[in-house]
């Protein structure tokens, strides 16, 4: 099982900032937290034209996570909606494609025209959510069907949205619409049944909406198969998820392809003995010329974490890349080296007791963080402090974490803290081999860095959070070009189990590892 991924944050002084608070189930303000997870594999690396790229399992934890119906991928994030009436964001969290975890998540309550929150499971039981290509939002509810249209799904909806009223004139009881997904023109819309006899989908463009039949693909059909989710394509091609139960087997999915003007295409058709459960949410994200899609599971709360009896589910986040004949896209860095050779930097050594490991200074990109770095390496006032702890995440690949070292606020090393960059002004990221400066709130950073072992991207600057830790992000300055074996030794080191504090408890080195020297390196001429 993984650590809170509120350990990806850099510390404010020696301490990491929590920055949630637990989610009280009546509160309206959103709550950013840090689920608990455990890796899933699916039991094969492809089935049909999908290659699987990780999986998760996530615990309903304190905030009852679950009931998922709908999934969406935009702003860099996927957008959940549950069937009691809340909306989830989640930050996947990837190295090499490949999903390891979820870096952050916030969740809150999906609000009526009047701006209270939804009570009851018939107003609300949301089933499916997408964004249209002018930044509006839908989310679909069933029991009592309707679509409502929102600018933000945070706020009140803004008015209801009534081009797919045919079809929602066919929904009854828990039979309602399940598919939401925009495109350039329009969206699509479907319902969960399958009847020839009555039309289950419908795609709206512009002003007008036809209604189609789109039966199951083979494999889940003969399962009672029904359209759950979709994602689309700006141009148009959308993915249709099925899923089927049946009591004696458990459960199926089936990825659909649909175009105009072309005959429906199975993606894929995963049943058991593959790991599976009640997918019920699909999303499409496009990533240097791949798509991936992600498939979520609705636990219908009754997770297995909490009851272990006949019956129970989970909530599964599974990742899969669509094959494709385009080329790969190139391939990333090697690890220890700077991303870029293509901007400025300062080469130092930080020697240690234990080895020397060098760095890249961006100082180009990232000149007031480099420079106030490089300032402290022109005052000797490194020499003679200590890489102090070790945070060590239990995951794939190994080791990973970060270490953190430098002058733990002693007042005879330290300067006025600095200017804040943020990764989104500089362009860095907190990959494998970062160099990142601690702070609390921006403006604070002085003396104490952190080095990456494996990508904590969920570092980064977002721009577009409501918290202002995750706003701001942390600053990366430079990359290790050599000694990573050095960093990792110093990683290994054992922690004290009574020191630190909060989520530091443990992390401190038991037996510090001493910079010794840290110098700018001579560049020949």
């Amino acid at each position: 099982m993984t650590e809170r991924s509120t350990l990806f944050a850099l510390p404010g002084l020696l301490a990491f900032v929590l920055a949630a608070t637990i989610f009280a189930a009546h509160a309206v303000e959103a709550q950013e937290f840090f689920p608990l997870t455990e890796p899933v594999e699916l039991g094969e690396e492809e089935v049909g034209e999908l290659i699987f790229r990780g999986g998760v399992a996530i615990e309903p934890d304190e905030f009852g996570i679950g009931g998922i119906s709908g999934l969406e991928w935009a702003g860099g994030a996927l957008h959940a909606v549950t069937d009691n009436g809340r909306w989830i964001t989640m930050r996947p969290d990837a190295i090499n494609r490949r999903l390891v975890d979820i870096a952050a998540m916030e969740i809150g309550p999906l609000l009526d025209t009047d701006g209270d929150e939804l009570g009851g499971k018939a107003r609300a039981d949301a089933e499916a959510i997408t964004r249209l290509l002018s930044g509006e939002w839908l989310v679909a509810f069933e029991r009592n069907h309707r679509i409502w249209r929102y600018a933000n799904y945070r706020e009140p909806p803004a008015a209801s949205e009534t081009r797919a009223d045919e079809l929602l004139a066919s929904a009854s009881g828990n039979n309602g619409i399940e598919t939401l997904a925009g495109f350039a023109e329009g969206f699509l819309s479907c319902g969960e049944w399958i009847d020839p006899d009555r039309p289950n989908c419908q795609r709206v463009t512009g002003g007008s909406a036809s209604l189609f039949h789109l039966p199951a693909p083979a494999g889940i059909a003969e399962a009672g198969g029904v359209p759950t989710d979709a994602a689309c394509h700006s141009g148009g091609t959308c993915y249709v998820l099925f899923r089927s139960y049946r009591p004696e087997e458990g459960n199926r999915a089936a990825i659909v392809e649909i175009a105009e003007g072309a005959q429906p295409k199975t993606l894929a058709v995963l049943r058991p003995p593959l790991a599976l459960d009640n997918f019920e949410g699909l999303a499409l994200r496009e990533e240097n010329g791949a798509r991936f899609l992600y498939l979520v599971s609705d636990d219908n709360f009754r997770n297995c974490t909490d009851d272990d009896a006949p019956g129970c589910q989970r909530t599964l986040l599974m990742k899969f890349e669509i094959k494709s004949d385009a080329p790969p896209p190139p391939p990333a860095p090697p690890a220890n080296v700077a991303p870029s050779r293509d901007y400025e930097t300062t080469a130092v050594v930080i020697e240690t007791e234990l080895g020397d490991i060098t760095v890249a200074l961006e100082t180009e990109r990232a000149p007031i963080t480099a420079g106030n770095f490089l300032r402290y390496v022109d005052e000797d006032r490194f020499d003679g402090t200590v890489f102090y702890r070790a945070m060590k995440l239990d995951r794939e690949p190994r080791p990973n974490g970060l270490i953190q070292g430098g002058t733990q606020q002693d007042p005879d090393r330290i300067l006025p803290g600095i200017e804040h960059e943020p990764t989104s002004e500089t362009g860095l990221s907190h990959t494998n081999g970062a160099l990142s400066m601690a702070m609390g709130d921006p403006g604070t950073a002085n003396g104490d860095f952190s080095i990456m072992l494996q990508d904590q991207t969920g570092l980064d600057a977002r721009p577009d959070s409501d918290n202002p830790t995750w706003r701001n992000g942390y600053a990366v300055f430079g990359y290790v070009t050599g000694g990573m074996d050095v960093v990792a030794a110093i990683h290994a080191r054992p922690g004290d189990p009574d020191k630190g504090e909060g989520v530091m408890k443990g992390q401190m080195l038991a037996q510090p590892v001493k910079i010794i020297d840290v110098r700018v390196v001579e560049q020949a001429d």
